[in-house]
């Protein structure tokens, strides 16, 4: 029990740092500096206000200066992380322990993607591009198949993945361009992919694209029907993709015995 509390807890804190980085990354300021204040009146906010979850539940959500309202996305971004970071304890362990670091760091980085690409419809280069080769060389070098969790990813089956994820989306924009006359695909998609196929393999490139374009495809007819979004109206395609990669991580393994066996 104790190291599901201990990750819970560093889950937790570390989600407080990914919504400044949510927050600060998509407008060019910096992650470090300055310290985290109230947007609506500049006030630092003081450590003993900047517990995870807690003190937005101790302050009822308001700044404690001037009482504006938070956002509840930020407890929740808190807790989010935490909890997959717990899912991750669960399904990985921690022997040996580099496997679970790798992964909780893969974990965050899609938190801040599914966040910023829903606001404001791109997924960071600051994140993807050091992401690719770093994926590829820990995938190579360190990371289990996650399909196969006896056996390693190794090279080939990173260097496989990472082509094939951005590859395929690449050439997803290109055909897509082609026939709508408009951007179907986003570069920040490709890179995104690239990414998770250098960390998962060209296996959790199909289940990540199959499961994005499952739930992408239920939550813009749901918005259509219930919302009146026109058909063919922009719906970023990171979120899903950040869902997808998770599912691939986490039940791939489960995912591909089902379908091998089921009947």
């Amino acid at each position: 029990m104790i190291p599901y509390i201990f990750i819970f807890i560093l889950g937790a804190v570390i989600g407080s740092f990914l919504n400044v980085c949510i927050y600060r990354i998509p407008q060019g300021l910096s992650i470090v500096s300055p310290a985290s204040r109230c947007p609506s009146c500049g006030a630092p906010i003081k450590f003993y206000d900047n517990i995870p979850i807690l003190s937005y539940i101790l302050l009822a959500g308001r700044c404690r200066s001037c009482k504006a309202k938070f956002s509840i996305r930020y407890p929740f971004v808190e807790f989010l992380n935490a909890a997959l970071y717990v899912i991750a304890l669960n399904r990985f362990g921690i022997d040996p322990p580099w496997v679970l670091l790798v992964y909780c760091i893969f974990i965050s980085s899609l938190v801040v993607i599914f966040f910023i690409d829903i606001d404001h419809q791109i997924i960071p280069n600051s994140i993807t591009l050091p992401g690719i080769p770093l994926a590829v060389i820990l995938g190579a070098a360190i990371l289990p198949d996650p399909f196969f969790r006896s056996q390693m990813l190794g090279i080939k089956s990173s260097v496989i993945g990472c082509f094939a994820g951005g590859g395929s989306f690449y050439l997803i924009a290109v055909i897509g361009k082609a026939i709508l006359k408009k951007d179907a695909m986003g570069g920040g998609d490709i890179k995104m992919m690239a990414m998770v196929g250098g960390l998962l393999g060209w296996k959790g490139v199909i289940l990540t694209t199959f499961m994005g374009s499952l739930l992408g495809s239920i939550v813009g007819i749901s918005l259509i029907a219930l919302k009146g979004r026109e058909w063919g109206s922009r719906i970023p395609f990171g979120p899903y993709l950040a869902a997808g990669a998770l599912v691939s991580l986490f039940y791939g393994q489960d995912i591909l015995m089902w379908y091998l066996y089921a009947g």
